[in-house]
């Protein structure tokens, strides 16, 4: 999963790619994408760790990129280059500044960001349409996507971002390669000083932001700053202090999970304890193939352990012994949490 963290310049956006991803890149950098892989936590990881001591434990991760190109405030907004790399992204993460800086001659103004923002994508998205179905005039033959296209000019010269537009009325499958910037799943990070980190966010904005189909969250890069310089139990007093329950990596993956409807589930054994990260609905058979492609392609059956299950029970032979084990076929949809051993021959 990669995450393109985006935002005006001055918003503080390479200061929250820095606290996420324990990297150290400078604030101007240039024009180079950086990447830096998180682990995500996950409490269900840590329990079968302990009961299963493998060799090897691996979380899920998720690819924060830190994508440039911004060239100061609404005035001047992306470049062209910004906005392609924003393309390749599975979602977007605007960072609105909250805060005074004194490198800008303008007063915070959340609200002014984020319009400016969705008028940059719907601007690259409608001339992307527009030029589509001009070359679609010209071409002969059948043009299946025709209606797909007109339907998105409509919403877009309306000012709606693609993402609201519901699945039943727009088969996106044959879209994916054009990389539209407003059906990008969208997170709002609001990023404040440590003396309003824990409050909450303002309701007009909050209010846009769903209006957009977005999710937001407000964080402190300054906070999230110092917070990974300290050890774990000073970390828990450090955000009580400051009237928070838990980091801002913690939330921001928990939304972003949730955006892109996202779950885990996991394979134990003694070499090695692990999560996988897939989109919700996806079957035994599908989830396979994300451990490897001959578990899908020789795919069997597939034994389930609910992790809620495993844990009452305490060992994958009580609960084999209890007749709590599932034994499902390649069209099982997965759930958060499952454990799976794949069944195969090739």
């Amino acid at each position: 999963m990669k995450i393109g963290l985006v935002g005006f310049a001055g918003s503080g956006k390479t200061s929250v790619f820095n606290t996420m991803t324990g990297l150290d890149v400078p604030t101007a950098f240039g024009g180079e994408l950086r990447l830096g892989a998180v682990r995500v936590p996950d409490e269900r990881i840590d329990a079968l760790s302990r009961i299963f001591s493998p060799k090897k434990t691996t979380y899920a991760e998720v690819t924060f990129c830190d994508v440039p190109g911004e060239h100061g405030s609404e005035k001047k907004g992306l470049s062209t280059r910004a906005l392609q790399q924003i393309r390749e992204q599975d979602a977007l993460c605007l960072v609105l500044r909250d805060f005074m800086n004194p490198a800008l001659d303008t007063d915070p103004d959340p609200m002014r960001d984020l319009e400016a923002f969705q008028l940059e994508c719907t601007f690259a998205d409608l001339d992307l349409v527009e030029r589509r179905l001009e070359r679609m005039k010209k071409e002969p033959g059948p043009k299946p996507e025709l209606g797909s296209f007109e339907l998105m000019k409509r919403v877009l010269e309306e000012g709606r971002p693609l993402r609201t537009v519901p699945a039943a009325e727009l088969d996106r499958e044959p879209l994916r390669g054009y990389g539209f910037l407003t059906d990008r799943p969208l997170l709002v990070a609001l990023n404040r000083d440590e003396s309003r980190a824990s409050q909450p966010m303002a309701a007009d904005l909050a209010e846009r932001i769903a209006a957009l189909h977005g999710e937001g969250l407000v964080l402190s890069a300054s906070v999230e700053a110092e917070i990974g310089g300290l050890e774990p139990a000073d970390q828990i007093a450090f955000l009580q202090d400051l009237g928070l329950t838990e980091s801002a990596l913690t939330r921001f993956i928990r939304t972003a999970y949730h955006l892109l409807d996202l779950i885990s589930f996991f394979t134990v054994g003694a070499d090695e304890v692990r999560a996988w990260t897939i989109r919700r609905g996806m079957n035994a058979r599908q989830a396979a193939g994300r451990i490897h492609s001959d578990l899908e392609r020789g795919f069997i059956r597939a034994e389930v352990l609910p992790y809620a299950v495993f844990m009452q029970y305490g060992s994958e032979h009580a609960v084999k012994e209890a007749g709590k084990l599932q034994v499902e076929g390649k069209d099982y949809v997965v759930s958060d949490g499952d454990i799976l051993h794949i069944r195969f021959n090739v």
